[in-house]
């Protein structure tokens, strides 16, 4: 079944050199584009993350030191990147989760936004899950009835995670072929402010979703510890949710010093 779509879909997959949003680096990035026409476009690069890559990093994805020495830094690609994301939603496997996070705070690295919150975000992970739980390969074999080969290779496992979500979409009826309602139905990142997962949106207001304030709403954390998001501020955050507090601060007219 081909996707119904409005506008364009892209799917993207990061391989990085390791899962920590705010420390670790992109080193590969595929995305596949599809346009309301089926028409694809595909935007590949390796790149060198200026930084080392652990060997335990390596021993997954494949890509070592050597493999990136003369590849562009990511601020070399970064607007090419946002552009060709210009108006698509996006699509991917534990995206909501990772690869997104990872792109968003990348992006404010070299002073790029990347914006979430006027797309949809289909995570093919989580329909999976709901309906099936396992990883990429197991989804793959599954659904497609092929086994993903070179799976860890950021281009093998975007095209996968496309073939995933048609396939899905042909095993369930109960599925709609629409990207608006596969992300509100299989998104557990649209009420969350940060893509770190710092805050989030609820019917009591914004409540923090960690350490010793967690569920406390801002209005609560204010009221007990004024100085606690100075602290969130100059502790080691991601810029992304860094972000978000100044924009709380002009919110709930509490100051942040910078």
């Amino acid at each position: 079944m081909e996707l119904n779509l409005k506008k364009p879909l892209a799917f993207f997959d990061l391989e990085t050199t390791g899962v920590d949003v705010t420390k670790d680096r992109i080193v590969e990035i595929a995305i596949l584009k599809i346009h309301p026409n089926q028409k694809q476009e595909t935007l590949y690069f390796k790149i060198n993350p200026g930084v080392p890559i652990p060997i335990q990093a390596s021993q997954v994805h494949g890509i070592y030191d050597k493999d990136v020495i003369n590849c562009p830094k990511f601020a070399e690609v970064a607007l090419e990147i946002l552009n060709f994301l210009k108006d698509c939603d996006l699509g991917g496997f534990n995206s909501n989760k990772f690869d997104i996070p990872m792109l968003k705070e990348e992006m404010l690295r070299v002073q790029y936004d990347l914006d979430i919150e006027s797309r949809n975000l289909v995570d093919v992970q989580i329909i999976y899950h709901k309906m099936e739980p396992r990883t990429l390969e197991a989804a793959y074999k599954y659904y497609c009835k092929k086994d993903l080969n070179n799976a860890h290779s950021a281009e093998a496992d975007t095209m996968a995670t496309y073939e995933v979500l048609k396939a899905q979409l042909d095993t369930y009826p109960e599925l709609q072929n629409d990207v608006e309602y596969l992300s509100n139905t299989f998104n557990n990142a649209s009420n969350y402010l940060d893509s770190s997962r710092r805050f989030l949106k609820t019917e009591k207001g914004i409540i923090l979703c960690f350490g010793k304030y967690k569920d406390h709403t801002i209005e609560e954390v204010i009221q007990k510890d004024k100085n606690y998001f100075n602290w969130m501020y100059q502790a080691d955050f991601g810029l992304d949710t860094k972000n978000v507090i100044l924009k709380l601060s002009e919110q709930f007219q509490f100051k942040i010093n910078k």
